[in-house]
């Protein structure tokens, strides 16, 4: 074993060798692709850095990517999302050197992707794109070896598309949020239920009756307004985009501004991807004891220095992961997970039949990037429609459905043009 990595404790690895396996049960996908990985080794003498959330679903990917042949390191994400058990068990039993520890500090979260780095990648893995701007800002010498990337999450791919615009991007990348069977299951069902879960689990508050106020109407917002609603509660959507506003009203949404809403909301939880979205003037309005959570990838979302500044003193710890701070007007307002996601830092993270899409995505895309660098251009690239189409198929396969099957005067009728009523 391998004395390269940082995690919190190696005796853990019994108990995170078993969450892994109970996760794998869930994963028909990636256990399908798992067996041809081992049989045809497609990423064979690659070197990969994946930044991704250490959990039990993330170590059943890692092993199908070193099953395909890949030499691979694992760090986190986010200094709140990792299972110190996973982490254990992967460098214990899989020899994949990984850096992430539960709770770790800015400082030890970047060391950790400078570890990452330190692999000299052929292929980047990122979740929130912290390895492909980390590279491009302070590692410029590993580009030239650098083949592609692949990059999960809305967020990250924001980002990636503004480096593509400004011809900063130095590598392809493809955007495995892009996929239907990614951001359809992942950010739907998934975030709509682990954030649910990430809430109820730190506040322990009854939802029903209570004004939840989501803002964002993505797919992340959609599932999470829909799931609320599924709870009991009063939903109340905030969005900038006219489309998906009226999106909202024809669900049965409220719908108003930020400032509006946070005069009459309980509970707030945002999931755009930008920055500020609950700011100094929503602060100020909210009633006592508001709660305020994020369930998009960075902390930016909820603006917690100018809640700092109008409060007395340091937040209180009355939870795990909440944190209680009080206005000067004396007025108390709930903050959970340091504003980091809730999902992943006060629960689990998504159900792993949902991961189970999301990582299929990961390894197809990652074998597709292999197949195919050398004639992909420096900007991001969606997944492919055939990768999205066989996932979905292999799911359905797994789930024992079977669906229709175009026969050949159909395929003929809808590839004519002079067969009319």
């Amino acid at each position: 074993m391998s004395n390269n990595y940082d995690i919190k404790d190696i005796n853990q690895a019994e108990g995170g060798r078993r969450r892994m396996d109970w996760a794998e049960r869930e994963m028909p996908v990636l256990r399908s692709i798992s067996e041809r990985f081992k049989k045809e080794k497609p990423l064979k003498g690659m070197r990969m850095s994946a930044c991704l959330h250490v959990t039990a679903e993330t170590a059943n990917l890692m092993r199908v990517l070193q099953e395909g042949g890949a030499d691979v390191v694992l760090t986190a994400s986010n200094p709140l999302s990792t299972q110190d058990d996973i982490a254990a068990v992967l460098v214990n039993q899989f020899e994949i050197p990984t850096f992430a520890i539960k709770g770790e500090d800015n400082v030890t979260y970047y060391k950790h992707i400078k570890a990452a780095l330190d692999h000299k990648p052929h292929i980047t893995m990122d979740d929130g794109a912290d390895l492909v701007s980390t590279i491009h800002k302070d590692r410029r010498e590993l580009l030239k070896d650098i083949v592609g990337g692949t990059e999960e999450t809305t967020t990250g791919v924001i980002r990636l598309r503004a480096m593509a615009a400004d011809k900063m991007l130095n590598f392809p990348v493809v955007a495995v949020n892009d996929a239907m069977t990614k951001h359809f299951f992942d950010n739907r069902y998934g975030t709509g239920q682990s954030t649910l879960d990430g809430i109820i689990r730190a506040t322990n508050v009854l939802l029903a009756g209570k004004r939840f106020v989501v803002a964002g109407y993505g797919w992340c917002g959609r599932g999470l307004a829909s799931r609320a609603r599924g709870m009991g509660a009063i939903v109340i959507v905030t969005e900038v985009d006219p489309l998906k506003a009226l999106e909202a009203v024809m669900d049965g949404f409220e719908v108003m501004t930020m400032k509006d809403a946070a005069r009459i909301g309980d509970i707030f939880c945002t999931v755009t991807g930008d920055i500020n979205v609950v700011d100094r003037s929503h602060f100020e309005v909210m009633k006592d004891g508001a709660i305020v959570a994020n369930s998009g990838h960075f902390n930016v979302e909820i603006n917690i220095p100018a809640l700092e500044k109008m409060s007395k003193g340091k937040p209180n710890l009355v939870r795990p992961f909440v944190e209680q701070y009080t206005t000067t007007d004396g007025r108390k307002i709930n903050i959970l997970a340091e504003g980091r996601l809730i999902n992943l830092a006060a629960a689990e993270g998504h159900p792993a039949s949902v991961m189970d899409m999301s990582f299929a995505n990961q390894a197809l895309a990652a074998e597709y990037m292999v197949k195919n660098a050398s004639t992909l251009e420096k900007k991001v690239y969606s997944v492919p429609a055939e990768i999205d189409a066989e996932i979905a198929r292999i799911k359905l396969e797994a789930m024992g459905i079977t669906i229709d099957k175009l026969s050949d005067q159909q395929l003929k009728y809808l590839n004519s043009w002079q067969e009319g009523t």
